[in-house]
């Protein structure tokens, strides 16, 4: 009870960019939160799946390879679902519309991090305008109260309140940006070497048209 007093008197001193940082971190906690959801579930075993792939797409077995692509979960995996689901004629043509897929797939592995990276940007600057206009306050009432010390050194330390709740802000994004950022790096890899796999072990020219 004690600490959460502390807080909120704290809060209460760094003036109103408080408010603009606090929805900064519950956007940086949301987004994490969100984020981890949907990558848990992202992931795809490629070693597995490329071992289970590779007698079905010599024979020309789409179907059965959709399916194996079905119970194997993660983005790779389903963007194979999607490429396999289509008619295709050839490599070639297969390769584009994996292609296609791929980049509506990197683009949801993306989702919100640019908010990241904005309230990496943003928080620090808040936290700055805090300091600056606390600062004018207090030189606002060292000037009414006629010089007395302690009144310009007590609001200078409050400002500073805002900038450092800035900066906590910005590592918190910076942190769940860059790691997140990883995740998605490693997901495209992934979808890279599975797609690069598939398009290896079927021939360049079809017998006859993929169902």
């Amino acid at each position: 009870m004690e600490l959460l007093s502390h807080v909120i008197d704290m809060f209460s001193k760094g003036g109103l960019v408080m408010w603009p940082l606090m929805l900064c971190s519950i956007i940086v906690v949301a987004i994490a939160v969100e984020r981890g959801l949907y990558f848990r579930y992202a992931q795809t075993d490629v070693k597995g799946l490329q071992a289970m792939l590779g007698d079905q797409l010599k024979s020309g077995n789409w179907k059965k390879a959709r399916e194996i692509c079905e119970k194997s979960k993660g983005v790779p995996a389903d963007m194979l679902v999607q490429a396999l689901a289509q008619k295709f004629e050839d490599r070639l043509q297969l390769e584009q519309m994996i292609d296609g897929i791929a980049t509506v797939s990197v683009a949801d592995l993306r989702y919100h991090l640019e908010y990241l990276n904005t309230i990496v940007t943003l928080s620090p600057l808040l936290g700055l305008l805090g300091t600056v206009t606390g600062m004018i306050h207090s030189f606002s009432v060292l000037n009414i109260k006629g010089g007395q010390p302690m009144v310009i050194t007590g609001g200078v330390g409050e400002a500073l309140i805002a900038t450092a709740t800035g900066l906590c802000v910005a590592i918190l994004a910076l942190v769940t940006h860059s790691y997140f950022s990883h995740r998605v790096n490693a997901i495209i890899s992934d979808m890279e070497r599975v797609s690069n796999y598939v398009l290896s072990m079927i021939p360049r020219r079809l017998p006859n048209e993929a169902q």
